[in-house]
Formats: structure tokens, sequence, C-alpha cells
């Protein structure tokens, strides 16, 4: 159910998919509200949708961030509540597991799982009463197929999308009686800006480093297959579609897979023993 009075939260709209939900879901009558990394990003965002969009610098790692952002959205929903929370927004942190220092892996968990699971807290208020008001709610996880599959050099990334999908199956068995719907979405290459941010930052080791003389191969590879897969990458407006069809279907799956190279990926970690797989993914690498 789409209409102007239909309210979707959505974060990380800055660039990418994000961005892409926004434009689509505002095109298609929704009051989306959208969060920025910046006043900047907010108001190239609302030039670019127009009416149908209300930036909202958010940062997941702030507590007192997501308590403004909550009453916001009551101020702005009122007794409508919220038909939709999209949690969009990730980094990307890479690097050997041996030498990724912990607090980079925390920086990794506070964006793309805490960070997450305290908006949606915080939101399941409004979800409530957007129930009330649309007669259902969803919550869509951005995951990836990172979160089915792990590569080398990627661990940090790989855990977070991990645990943020068996967060998202517990949550979606809880809220399930209230009306309240939690659809994941897992996207292979789409074209957006990380590819250019993982290509800069394989590691961020200098040369000389330990993980560069242990690990130099499978970063090389890593990075080559990046290259590899932004050449075929597919439009962000495709995962986009799949959001709206999580907020609109009577019955939407509980995972869309999303892209080619995603369907063969799940296809291959369902059907392939763990060592013909491993295999696989060495030789395909080249380690």
């Amino acid at each position: 159910m789409s209409g102007a009075n239909s309210h979707v939260l959505i974060t990380g709209t800055s660039t990418g998919i994000g961005r892409a939900c926004v434009l689509r879901l505002a095109r298609n009558g929704f009051s989306v509200l959208a969060g920025v990394r910046s006043e900047a990003d907010g108001k190239s965002l609302e030039q670019a949708v127009g009416a149908g969009a209300r930036a909202i610098v958010l940062d997941l790692t702030d507590a007192a961030a997501i308590a403004r952002t909550a009453e916001t959205v009551k101020q702005i929903c009122g007794e409508d509540g919220l038909l939709g929370l999209v949690n969009n927004a990730g980094i990307s942190v890479h690097g050997p597991v041996e030498h990724v220092p912990l607090s980079e892996w925390r920086r990794q968990f506070e964006v793309n799982f805490f960070g997450q699971i305290a908006l949606t807290q915080a939101m399941l208020p409004s979800l409530r009463l957007g129930v009330s008001r649309y007669g259902r709610a969803r919550i869509v996880m951005m995951s990836s197929i990172a979160g089915r599959i792990a590569q080398p050099i990627i661990a940090p990334y790989n855990a977070s999308k991990y645990a943020l999908e068996a967060a998202s199956d517990a949550l979606r068995l809880e809220v399930r009686s209230q009306g309240i719907g939690v659809c994941l979405i897992e996207p292979g290459a789409i074209d957006t800006p990380i590819w250019a941010k993982a290509e800069a930052n394989p590691g961020t080791f200098p040369p000389d480093h330990p993980a560069r003389i242990l690990y130099a191969r499978a970063i090389d590879a890593v990075v080559n297959s990046a290259r590899k897969s932004a050449k075929s990458a597919i439009p962000a407006d495709r995962v986009a579609r799949v959001v709206e069809k999580c907020l609109t279907r009577r019955h939407p799956r509980a995972r869309y897979l999303v892209g080619a190279d995603a369907h063969v990926g799940a296809a291959a970690k369902r059907l392939l023993p763990t060592a013909v797989l491993d295999a696989g993914m060495a030789w395909a690498l080249g380690i």
C-alpha cells in the first residue's frame, strides 16, 4: 500500500542503494524520511527528490542521534506511524582476520549491526502505530550475498552481515503476531560507490606491513575480484524495486536475492560441500 501518508524511514541514503530507494519510493507516493550523513547530503537529496522526502542527519553509532530521530519520526508521522523501516546504512572494513585491529572490528559492527538493532528498537513503537494505520508494517534489512558466503580479506563485513541475518530471522518470528513483517535483501554486485572505496582501501596496510607480506596474494585477489564485479554491477534501482515489493506486497518473502551473482552464490552455498566450495573460491581468486 503506497500513498501520500505512507511513511517510510530509510537509512544510508546519501548515495547508492539508499538514494535509489528514496527516489523510487518518493516517486511512487511514499512519504520518505531519509537518513543522511550530513546536512549537505540532505540538501542534495531533497533537491533531487522534491516534496516526497525529508532528510534527517543520522549517525547510527550515536545513541542521542537515534533518540532524536525517533522523536522526529513521531512528530512527522503522528498517529499514522511508520509503514516501513529500511535499515540500509553500512560500511565495509577490510583486511586479514589476523591483522584487523579490534577497534576496526568494533567499528564495523557498530554501524552494520548494533546501529541497525538500536534504530529498529527505537522505531518499533512507530511501526506498531503503522500496523493500526495501514494494516501491516515492514522492516527491511539490507544484507548481502556476503551474509551467506564469507570471503577472505572481508571477514569483518561478512561477520556483520551474518549477524544481521541471524538477528533478522529471530526478529521476524518475534513480531509476526504484531502485524510487522521482516524482509532480508541480499544483493550481489550493485553499481554504487562502495566499489571505489573498497579498491582504495583494501586493508589500509603499508607495503612493509606483515599483513601485506603474509596475505598479499589474497588481498590482491580480492581487489581484482572487486574490480571485475564492479564492471558487471547492476543498477541500484534494481534493489530499490525489491525494497518496494517488501513494503507493498501482502505476503513478501523472507529473503530476496538480487542479481545473477547473488543467485549463483546462494545456490553454490546450498548445494556444494564446504570443501568443494572452498576449493572453488580459492581457484576463482587464484589463491
